[in-house]
């Protein structure tokens, strides 16, 4: 199975037993199904022992649920519901744990369990009896995680599985350590502020935790030499000591002091490094204290293990702990190795994955080898870049598992029939050499060669475990290219050559062109540029990491090379959609791969930012191979994948001053700018009528958005054609009035200063002479519908409202639809995941249907539907009344009703018309009444 085949297999055996499960009526379907079904295990009854029976201690007979006698895994079960950590009654009062590790103890010691599972088929708990306690430290997971987290589960089926650890944490717990190790030798420099001083730091801290690492991994030669080496130190001492070692550990052997091993034979142990990172002698260290020296040779050496680090987790870990806006924060951010392979597996590891288990299902051996021997070369030529690589997460993720595949490669030769070339020699090809990055922080340069090191040591003992001899892993054989630069402003071919390069790949900075520093927008406009050096329009209002697309789409150009980048999902909505894509489209003709629809990528460890992300896989050649989109857990294969990320033809939908049908105009509602003192709440609305009656002629219904949605009233001075005599009978009035033109006058801007002439007036006088059609600019995701209602003409709108003047209930009905909502879901822009309706790119540019007078009455007869079922609910807000959770029945069925009378308007097959397939239809539509088609 690839990942992809595995992920949805989880996916579809988490769905079947949601919400069901008794103990003794389905824990064998349910042990079967996931073994087989997510597994891929042919020969479940083989592999394991259902009831399988054991003597316990007062010598009567108990019943295990499970055993998987070859990796010696005990199953206990539990009925859904059943807390796995409460003790029960029913048996003795012991915990679902204590209960089987009672079974374990009545095993044969050749039996004892190396993995205890309990399960309630909502989650698993799997304890490992290697651990110290194992009572203490279960790993928990959800059945609904399962499509996430499956490959913990390869202790099931996989003999060489030695522990399931929760790398995260550990990798957490080292970027505490480095924290405290950071903050006590910052207290001991005599500048702590000056840069140089905190440059010193960063590579300090650095080094230190490459050696921890060294000593525990055994890379250094044995365990514990940089402790013994530096426990030989007094506090006053150790200064000067670490500077030696780090001396030592940028000199090549013949470049030591001949006496080296009669002065100090610790030191002489060490190892020649390589690759700079103990290059640089200038490198300022602070005097030590027993703080310091407590924390390196107890809490950082003897109290933890540094081998169980992953270097993709942590090496981000490492560089937001020592970033000073991060500690600031108290947030470490890192990318999870979840969302990592959402974008790696489909560009380019899951192609490896399947294209190495053809090779193995060659029943022919020589023919096996030489697929083999080509396999692994294609693996050793493979070239990665990261253009905002950070800390390089993706980079060390996949480095780590191109070696995987290598490893397997590694085995398969040895045991068919096939030695290597020579034995007892290094038989690596796969290198960091192959990844290439582009980082515009320093530090975090370092932090990257310094993670895909620790994955190089990490991936070289699982090979030594493979070919049964060790490798010298230094000197380091081979640099990681990590280059220091502004990715938008450097030459990526400088970097690597695109006739070189394989895959590009990455989660580059999120930045809202409102947000973008005046360096960033001109780093923008230098690179959205056309053949002959003109500035694309629009390209100053567009997302900062569109530059990414832009770059990576002008190297791939007549190349086979394939992107995937992490982007905020604006990049696929609204007008930005045209502006970003199109000239890609036009210039380098990409095309989409494969997409991730919306999702929520959380960044970070302690404290979750959760953005709204999608993923995007391009390209400029031509390939046969089917288009994969993600959506809600579901794939669906595509012909064809346009930039809002729909399946349908490439569609750009720009901003139109008119609509392209018939229909009226959709008009923004005014916008005051007068700083409060021209809107009133209910409160004061009554308190200026009651201290000035004659006010009350001035006073209009205001509804911005969200007191639209949540039918909550308030009011406004509406002053347009007011009397003046009568107004200056209302000194509460004109006082107000007053401090409108001095709110007016004291802004920055010059045309808000020239509104003050006119104090008296909105900034944007808008009112309707006939009732109206109001919707809300904004409007919540969960909602099906956007609410739609008709609003009295009296009722003046604020720029967070729509108003169509001379609109019928044949309209409202129309754009009440599911039709004209799936059209909105598509091409809408967003405040963050809310719907943010426009004028300019949803309604202008939405296609109307042609109906036969039926058709068109039909249509208001549900309309009317519409607004009668809210009628039954007098006392509900239009909040109330379409949160998914509280929608009466009755406003549903209508909605359903006018829904099936929009679509027989568009001719849509109601049945076999599901979103996707409507919003293709409408953007079929555009094209034909735009003329955009191609012919």
């Amino acid at each position: 199975m690839t990942d992809q085949e595995q992920r949805e297999a989880a996916r579809q055996f988490s769905n079947k037993w949601k919400g069901r499960g008794q103990e003794k009526q389905d824990d064998q379907s349910f042990w079967f199904d996931l073994l087989s079904g997510v597994f891929g295990i042919a020969d479940v009854t083989d592999r394991i022992e259902f009831q399988k029976d054991v003597i316990s201690e007062d010598g009567t007979t108990k019943w295990i649920d499970g055993y998987i006698t070859e990796t010696r895994v005990l199953i206990e079960q539990k009925s859904l519901g059943v807390d796995l950590g409460r003790p029960q009654p029913w048996h003795n009062n012991k915990t679902p744990y204590e209960q089987a590790k009672e079974y374990d103890n009545a095993l044969p010691v050749s039996e004892k369990a190396l993995w205890i599972v309990l399960s309630n088929f909502g989650e698993f708990w799997i304890y490992d009896m290697d651990r110290a306690n194992p009572k203490a430290e279960p790993v928990k997971i959800t059945l609904s995680e399962l499509p996430t987290k499956y490959h913990i589960f390869d202790f099931l089926t996989k003999k060489e599985v030695k522990k399931v650890s929760d790398e995260m944490q550990v990798s957490l717990k080292a970027g505490d350590i480095v924290g405290k190790l950071y903050s006590a030798f910052l207290k001991q420099y005599k500048n702590p502020e000056n840069p140089e001083t905190l440059k010193s730091l960063n590579k300090l801290c650095v080094r230190i935790v490459f050696c921890l690492y060294a000593e525990d991994a055994g890379v250094f030669g044995r365990k514990s030499m940089f402790h013994d080496y530096m426990a030989q130190f007094d506090t006053k001492s150790a200064r000067k000591g670490l500077s030696n070692l780090f001396r030592v550990l940028d000199q090549k052997p013949d470049e030591r002091d001949p006496y080296l091993s009669d002065d100090d034979p610790k030191l002489a142990e060490f190892p020649y490094v390589n690759g700079g990172l103990f290059a640089d002698e200038d490198i300022e260290i602070p005097p030590f204290t027993d703080e310091i020296m407590s924390l390196i040779l107890r809490h950082a050496s003897e109290d933890f293990d540094w081998s169980g680090i992953s270097p993709t987790i942590f090496g981000a870990v490492f560089e937001s702990t020592l970033n000073p806006e991060t500690r600031r924060s108290g947030g470490m951010h890192y990318t999870s190795i979840e969302n990592i392979h959402k974008v790696i597996d489909p560009l380019f590891l899951d192609d490896l994955k399947a294209e190495l288990e053809e090779i193995k299902a060659d029943s022919v051996l020589k023919t096996r080898n030489k697929k083999l021997d080509d396999y692994w070369d294609k693996l050793s030529s493979l070239n990665f870049l990261d253009p905002a690589c950070g800390s390089g997460n993706f980079l060390t993720e996949s480095y780590m598992c191109l070696r995987r595949l290598e490893n397997e490669v590694i085995e398969l030769k040895q045991g068919g029939q096939q030695q290597l070339a020579d034995v007892n020699t290094n038989p690596i090809r796969v290198s960091i050499g192959q990844f290439y990055g582009i980082e515009i922080n320093d530090f975090a340069v370092s932090v990257a060669k310094t993670a895909l090191w620790i994955a190089e040591s990490q991936m070289m003992r699982q090979t030594e475990d493979i070919i049964h001899f060790g490798i010298d892993f230094f000197p380091l054989k081979a640099n990681a290219n990590i280059v220091e630069g502004n990715a938008l402003r450097i030459d990526w071919e400088s970097v690597v050559p695109k006739e070189k390069l394989s895959y590009i790949m990455g989660n580059p900075p999120f930045v809202g062109y409102s947000l973008q520093t005046d360096e960033q927008k001109e780093d923008i406009l230098s690179i959205y540029v056309d053949e002959n050096g003109k500035t694309y329009t629009n390209a100053g209002k567009i997302d900062y990491v569109s530059g990414w697309y832009f770059k990576s789409a002008e190297m791939m150009f007549g190349t086979e090379i394939k992107t995937a980048l992490v982007s905020t999902n604006s990049i696929t909505q609204g007008e930005q959609v045209s502006s970003i894509w199109k000239p890609l489209y036009d210039r380098f003709g990409i095309h989409i791969d494969f997409a991730y629809r919306t999702f929520i990528w959380d960044s970070e460890a302690n404290i979750k930012a959760h953005v709204h992300c999608v993923i995007i896989g391009f390209s400029s050649f031509e390939s046969n191979k089917q288009k994969i989109l993600f959506c809600d857990d579901q794939i669906q294969y595509a012909y064809n994948i346009n930039p809002y990320l729909v399946i349908a033809e490439n569609v750009f939908i720009d901003n139109k001053n008119k609509p392209i049908c018939d229909v009226p105009i959709l008009l923004n509602g005014g916008k005051p700018t007068e700083g409060g003192f021209l809107i009133l709440s209910e409160d004061e609305k009554n308190d200026l009528v009651c201290k000035e009656p004659l006010a009350n002629v001035f006073i209009r219904p205001y509804m911005m958005g969200k007191d639209f949605i949540q039918r909550k009233p308030r009011y406004c001075l509406w002053l347009v054609n007011a009397d003046p005599a009568r107004l200056r009978k209302c000194p509460l009035v004109l006082e107000r009035i007053e401090k409108v033109k001095g709110f007016r006058l004291n802004s920055k801007k010059e045309a808000t200063q020239r509104k003050a002439e006119t104090p008296q007036l909105f900034d944007e006088v808008r009112e309707c002479t006939t009732d109206y059609v109001a919707i809300p600019k904004v409007s919540s995701e969960r909602r099906r519908y956007i609410p739609m209602e008709y609003l009295k003409a009296n009722v003046i709108p604020g720029d967070k409202l729509f108003m169509i003047e001379g609109s019928s209930l044949y309209h409202l009905g129309v754009l009440t639809s599911n039709v004209h909502m799936a059209w909105t879901r598509a091409v809408c822009g967003r405040l963050k995941s809310d719907y943010s309706y426009s004028n300019t790119i949803v309604y202008n540019n939405f296609p109307w249907p042609s109906p036969t007078p039926e058709q068109k009455s039909k249509i208001e007869q549900t309309a009317q539907g519409i607004l009668d079922a809210r009628a039954l609910y007098p006392d509900s807000s239009l909040a109330d009344l379409y949160d998914p959770n509280t929608m009466p029945k009755e406003l549903l069925e209508a909605h359903q009703a006018n829904d099936r009378a929009v679509m027989q308007a568009y001719g849509m097959p109601i049945k076999e018309t599901d979103e996707a397939a409507c919003v293709a239809w409408l953007m079929r539509m555009y094209q034909e009444l735009t003329g955009e088609k191609k012919q």
